[in-house]
């Protein structure tokens, strides 16, 4: 997901992306969404979560 994608999705949800990073607007994204913030966090091979909007590009990476 680009990071245009990514800040629409925050501005939907009420957040300010502002100039944050990728990796710091995704984990703002997560706690805002009472997730866990593990984007890239190297947890990718034991996630369970198959409905996270970030997975493909966690498990990319």
């Amino acid at each position: 997901m680009n990071m245009n994608e990514i800040k629409a999705i925050a501005r939907l949800r009420g957040l300010n992306p502002g100039r944050l990073k990728k990796v710091d607007l995704v984990h703002t994204i997560q706690r805002e969404e009472g997730n866990e913030s593990c984007f890239l966090t190297g947890q990718a091979d034991a996630c369970n979560q198959g409905q996270c909007l970030w997975r493909e590009d966690c498990l990319k990476s």
